[in-house]
């Protein structure tokens, strides 16, 4: 009797890889430049388009379920949003401060 085998193919791996390593080059040299408010937006997109690949590929969550996705991305979504608001207090007390003399870092006086 003769079995079939299924030959697996790397290919699409090194599809997306290629993507992902031209996204990344792209938003390397563009963010060399000036940031706008349209250049943000453009990097933001090409940090969600790679977030897309590496999860849909990489971890296989292309071939799961809806709820094990919406699962995974709600996980995502809240520990960002978690370390948002535990992060952006410094963040705005660093903007604020008129000169480096003005922020202490540390428990110290």
């Amino acid at each position: 009797m003769a079995q079939g085998h299924q030959v697996s193919s790397y290919r699409i791996y090194w599809i997306v890889w290629s993507i992902l390593l031209i996204v990344t080059v792209g938003m390397m040299f563009l963010g060399t430049t000036a940031l706008t408010t349209a250049l943000v937006l453009v990097l933001v997109a090409g940090m969600l388009l790679k977030a897309s690949l590496i999860g849909g590929y990489f971890m296989h969550l292309r071939f799961e379920r809806a709820s094990l996705i919406v699962i995974v991305a709600v996980g995502i979504l809240a520990t960002a949003g978690i370390l948002f608001f535990l992060i952006a207090p410094d963040g705005l007390r660093v903007l604020n401060s008129s000169s480096w003399g003005d922020l202490h870092v540390g428990g110290g006086r």
